[in-house]
């Protein structure tokens, strides 16, 4: 099992656990849109994976960057992305800004449990051209 698998779990047990407190089924426009912007199109599991280092901590842009070894250019794009959609929350301006989990997405957490294990099943599928 590689490390993104591993991550991939351990975030997954972790929504699991809060949707159980949580008790609420997300609407079919969230769901959709959570599985959009992680699923389907090629930056998603990128942006996965900041979802993740935000629910363990806050960060800002260049903290993310250093985190996850990507470059910092790329990380403000999926940021951008992230907030235009309600994703997280920035507080601050420019480049000191903390970025936070929005609450639209800690009410809505069990739709994205959902994207994970459809991110799973594409990861483990192989891929088969005729």
């Amino acid at each position: 099992m590689t490390m993104t698998e591993t991550q991939l779990l351990e975030f997954k047990s972790l929504i699991n656990s809060k949707s159980e407190s949580i008790n609420r089924k997300p609407d079919r426009d969230t769901r959709k849109l959570l599985l959009y912007l992680f699923t389907g199109t090629k930056g998603g599991y990128t942006r996965l994976k900041i979802i993740i280092k935000l629910e363990a901590s806050p960060f800002n842009t260049h903290q993310l960057s250093k985190e996850l070894g990507l470059d910092y250019k790329a990380i403000q794009h999926h940021m951008k992305i992230l907030e235009k959609n309600n994703l997280i929350t920035k507080v601050g301006k420019k480049y000191g800004a903390i970025f936070y989990l929005s609450n639209f997405l800690e009410v809505n957490i069990t739709a994205l449990g959902e994207v994970i294990e459809k991110l799973e099943r594409t990861m483990n599928s192989k891929k088969v051209y005729y």
